[in-house]
């Protein structure tokens, strides 16, 4: 365990997280990132990417379905040592847990333990992120929970993963946020009143536009003035 005197905590990048429909731009917001980016594709949606210098792009084969666990525990822990990478992405987070949840399934015996492993193995890996000094970006697809008002923003709709892993992951994550269209435009909901899965730890915005992701609004200090440091 790391110790800080003193508030003198050392500051940790960001990580986002950010869910939606198939074609609502999930992937192409890695361009947003400044620096060299390393994406790890678990669902080989990577074409919008080809010819972007600033990436480098792991795509996962059949091949490596069985192992897939370790493979992506080794690689992205390799990833964490080697300065050329800025950001690291995981593009899809959900089809990633559904092969981890198929290899724990085929070699368990019994099943009732399963998801916990699940969720066990997910909590490691968000918090290996956490830790690496690296700026995190993963996607997730999204599941329609019928629930809500039926409005594109209004609480029916989540990330397409085990509520619990989901949560599990997602705790290491300062901005949670679904992306979405409306009227030929790209929005994030990052507001759980809403009733989406939705956070956002870096600021106090609640609906923004998917291109204005990363810009982060610094909260104000009011200055106290003279008269204010009198009455008191």
């Amino acid at each position: 365990m790391k110790f800080y005197k003193d508030g003198a905590i050392q500051p940790i990048p960001n990580m986002y997280f950010i869910y939606g429909d198939g074609g609502t731009g999930k992937t192409s917001l890695v361009k947003q990132f400044k620096g060299h980016k390393l994406v790890f594709s678990f669902d080989m949606s990577s074409n919008v990417l080809i010819g972007d210098k600033d990436v480098d792009v792991a795509i996962l084969e059949e091949k490596d379905v069985p192992t897939v666990q370790n493979l992506v525990s080794t690689m992205v822990t390799r990833a964490f040592s080697q300065d050329k990478y800025d950001v690291i992405v995981l593009d899809n987070v959900t089809a990633l847990q559904n092969l981890v949840l198929e290899n724990i399934d085929g070699a368990s015996k019994d099943g009732r333990q399963n998801y916990q492993k699940l969720q066990l193995w997910f909590r490691k890996l968000g918090m290996a992120l956490k830790e690496s000094g690296k700026t995190i970006y993963a996607t997730a697809h999204q599941i329609d929970t019928g629930n809500g008002d039926g409005l594109s923003s209004k609480g029916r709709f989540a990330a397409d993963m085990n509520e619990k892993t989901f949560n599990a992951f997602t705790s290491m994550f300062d901005l949670v946020g679904r992306i979405y269209l409306k009227d030929g435009q790209r929005f994030i909901d990052l507001d759980p009143e809403n009733g989406n899965h939705a956070k956002n730890r870096l600021d106090n915005r609640k609906l923004i536009k998917a291109d204005e992701l990363l810009d982060v609004k610094k909260t104000e200090t009011k200055k106290t003035t003279k008269k204010e440091t009198d009455k008191k």
